[in-house]
């Protein structure tokens, strides 16, 4: 996948790129040199948090499964 950088240096991942990875706006990134590429990786917060009354998963870069939701939804409901 090609894209292209402007003139003050930012160029533009492709949404498809981003999802699979779990970029999202204002998220942190940390980058890497990797030889001659340049390795991007979201950086991931340990902890949850409640907005707006929900809660908030950070971004781990993977997929949430739906096991993994109703495990987080159990946990809450028993207090653990």
């Amino acid at each position: 996948m090609r894209t292209t950088i402007d003139k003050a240096g930012r160029l533009v991942i492709p949404r498809s790129l981003r999802d699979r990875i779990g970029l999202a706006e204002g998220g942190e990134v940390e980058l890497e040199l990797d030889g001659a590429a340049v390795r991007i990786e979201p950086v991931s917060g340990g902890d949850l948090r409640e907005e707006a009354g929900l809660l908030v998963i950070p971004a781990s870069g993977g997929r949430i499964t739906n096991a993994a939701v109703r495990e987080l939804i159990d946990a809450d409901r028993h207090g653990r």
